[in-house]
């Protein structure tokens, strides 16, 4: 059986170490009275819920699955879940950074994303039906009218209700300017919508009394594109003027698609017959208002992978200490059995390394992204909240898609690390691996990731965004290159930084002539920059690491040879990857399409 075991010394190593976090919420009103203690014990105690509620219905869930009652439309998620998500609702979980004004707690945003890592670690298809409503409070906690703020937004900081969005048609996924989805207005200012929407995860179930959904849809009229796409709030039962539920809305679930993985999360084909809605912010621009709810999706998907790659890494190295094969190369080690633990030998431990390196890289950049979020939001001077969301803009891509695409890396080396048993559903792993694929998928294909990356956040400003964060880079290497002891890191970062750079010209010079360039190049570029945000953080944690050798506390040797793993044996896949990023869109052009 699987164990998982709340990473809270790491966490508050980023927290209070590596990042500062309540010194910044000093300079936020609303967040300045939040001292290290208050973090520490929110944390502490949400450990205690992901690992000892949520956890355990890990496995059964994904066995048991979601089943619909095919007279009814009505979906059941897993045994336990309901009963799970009434002690997160009891808990004031779902509440946590939401506003006061609407009876949230107002914790900053960087303590629920770290609450979220140990729930996904615990159990990611659990996880999405609270991550998907905290999405839909942000969307019309943003967007919503006040009518619409105050029928929803109470409802959904409670978790009395929970939310989904609605984007996905069956001929149409990241092009939404393909979508159908009609929405005709109604004589109450409401609107009939009409059409089919399809891989709404948490799209029905039974958790919750009700369902906000945020569909997409077209007024009449409408410009054709994605110019032509409105945002509406279509809840699963209407609800009455005096805030109770009254009948059941035109929205039921059609069926549930059979998945790969995430088999306790109801991803649903909903059919919209005339379900009523009304209009969130303005008609035309749904995108715009709906970017909120995605880009929170984004970071809470890279969130998912990131939970993984952490559940994965600790049973993985249970394993390898406990197992025993074969003798080390260099000599039996284990005098006393027959055979010597696998954790002997150096590429299970590579293997090892590079999960722990993941998931503590992707921790460092995870907390850094939400305190910028947390600035963005909260910070009172304007000059910071625009630095600060252009940070955010600029590494959520990065996020998504780095974080994801390195946790199907380390879930699948940790499932490796167990041989054959890795294979066997009992051991658990082969769920961590088949959870971890669609988070590359969703929320934007990594692909997606890439050209939002390299096209809108870095060639469209002429990369003023990627500038500021290599002015940190900068910073770090001015402050910490004249020590001996850095030079390990900051060189191959310096080196990095100044190959960054220049590709990023080449790339630039070259898309002037070909559009083609960018897509080409994008997916190998979003991984060197990954990778030079992680050599920052890296750097980062090992100077902390180097300064407390001296106390003796082994956390500090485990963070400074992990620093040195990642140096030594990952950052150089950049050397690879800046060259076939170079190599040009011809390669891949070239061939007559009669060909393949």
């Amino acid at each position: 059986m699987p164990q998982y075991t709340p990473p809270l010394r790491d966490m508050q190593f980023v927290l209070h170490e590596l990042i500062d976090v309540t010194t910044a919420f000093k300079a936020m009103p609303a967040h300045a009275e939040v001292d290290v203690d208050t973090v520490n014990a929110v944390l502490e105690e949400g450990g205690k819920f992901a690992a000892g509620v949520v956890f355990p219905l890990n496995q059964s869930g994904d066995a048991e699955g979601c089943t619909r009652d095919p007279a009814t439309h009505a979906v059941r998620a897993p045994a336990g879940y309901k009963q799970a998500y009434a002690q997160y609702v009891e808990g004031g979980w779902a509440s946590l950074s939401c506003d006061p004004a609407y009876g949230g707690q107002g914790l900053p945003q960087v303590v629920n994303q770290c609450f979220y890592e140990m729930l996904n670690s615990a159990n990611q298809a659990w996880t999405m039906y609270p991550g998907l409503s905290h999405g839909a409070y942000e969307a019309l906690h943003a967007h919503g009218t006040p009518e619409q703020q105050a029928t929803y937004l109470p409802r959904l900081t409670s978790g009395e209700w929970t939310g989904s969005m609605c984007l996905t048609e069956p001929h149409c996924g990241t092009d939404l300017g393909l979508l159908r989805t009609k929405a005709e207005p109604l004589a109450d200012g409401s609107y009939a919508i009409t059409g089919n929407k399809i891989f709404i995860s948490a799209g029905e179930h039974d958790l919750a009394a009700n369902i906000v959904h945020l569909v997409l849809a077209r007024l009449p009229g409408a410009p054709e594109g994605s110019k032509g796409i409105s945002l509406f709030v279509v809840p699963k039962f209407n609800v009455n003027a005096d805030g109770s539920l009254g009948a059941r809305n035109g929205i039921w679930c059609g069926g549930l698609e059979h998945k790969m993985g995430i088999h306790g999360n109801a991803t649903a084909q909903l059919v919209l017959d005339g379900a009523v809605g009304t209009l969130v912010g303005e008609p035309h621009k749904g995108l715009a208002a709906m970017f909120v709810m995605m880009n929170a999706a984004r970071l809470g998907v890279g969130m998912q992978s990131l939970g993984l790659t952490e559940v994965a890494y600790q049973n993985a190295v249970a394993y390898a200490k406990d197992r025993i094969q074969m003798r080390a190369l260099t000599g039996p080690k284990a005098l006393d059995k027959p055979a010597d633990p696998i954790i002997v030998h150096p590429d299970v431990r590579k293997m090892l390394l590079t999960a722990r390196a993941y998931a503590e890289g992707g921790r460092a950049l995870c907390v850094h992204t939400a305190l910028m979020l947390d600035q963005e939001l909260s910070h009172p001077d304007e000059a910071v909240r625009r630095a600060s969301a252009d940070e955010v803009a600029l590494l959520t891509p990065i996020v998504k898609a780095f974080l994801t695409d390195n946790g199907w890396i380390a879930t699948s080396h940790c499932l490796q690390v167990f041989g054959g048993h890795g294979y066997i559903r009992e051991w658990g792993m082969e769920q961590y691996v088949r959870d971890a694929r669609i988070n590359m998928i969703y929320e934007g294909t990594n692909t997606i990731q890439s050209l939002d990356l390299l096209g809108r956040k870095v060639l469209a400003d002429n990369g003023r965004k990627l500038k500021a964060f290599g002015r940190r880079v900068a910073d770090l290497i001015d402050e910490e290159g004249v020590r001996e002891d850095m030079q390990e890191f900051i060189n191959p970062l310096a080196d990095l930084g100044d190959k960054v750079n220049k590709l990023t010209t080449e790339l630039g010079f070259k898309a002037m002539g070909n559009a083609d360039e960018v897509g080409g190049a994008a997916v190998d570029y979003l991984r060197v920059v990954g990778h030079l945000v992680f050599a920052y953080f890296w750097a980062r944690m090992a100077r902390i690491a180097l300064d407390q050798q001296g106390s003796g506390d082994p956390f500090y040797t485990a963070k400074l040879h992990t620093a040195r793993f990642y140096f030594a044996k990952l950052l150089p896949e950049t050397a690879s990857l800046i060259r076939t990023a170079r190599a040009g869109v011809a390669p891949l052009m070239a061939m007559d399409e009669s060909m393949f």
